[in-house]
């Protein structure tokens, strides 16, 4: 299983991106996919989730900005990231894991992995 992210780069406070993350390797039914990021000195925290049972989950800090996506014909992952803020600054991976996202996914549930995208916001 393969994860390969792109779409990160620099934007100004107020901007938008869209992060993709293409999953090759596997078919599947039941999927858990992710986006988290990471700071220097910070554990990697979660952005996005979304799941074959459940829909959608943000992180407070992202709702009604961010929105993740999966086009399932693709196996493409999305994070639109709209009126984004220098805290968003980070880098941003993509995680997948191809059974039912548990209450509370944590990075440890996530076996497969991006490479991770750079995200700057500037003020």
């Amino acid at each position: 299983v393969q994860l390969v992210e792109s779409g990160g780069g620099s934007v100004e406070a107020g901007g938008s991106l869209r992060l993709s993350c293409t999953v090759s390797g596997s078919t599947y039914s039941n999927y858990c996919m992710g986006w988290f990021r990471q700071t220097p000195g910070k554990e990697r925290e979660g952005v996005a989730i979304i799941g074959s049972v459940y829909s959608t989950r943000y992180a407070d800090s992202v709702k009604g900005r961010f929105t993740i996506s999966l086009d399932n014909a693709k196996s493409i992952l999305y994070l639109q990231m709209d009126k984004l803020q220098p805290e968003d600054t980070a880098k941003y991976y993509c995680a997948a894991d191809f059974s039912v996202c548990p209450f509370i996914a944590t990075p440890a549930h996530f076996p497969y992995w991006g490479q991770g995208t750079q995200v700057t916001v500037s003020s």
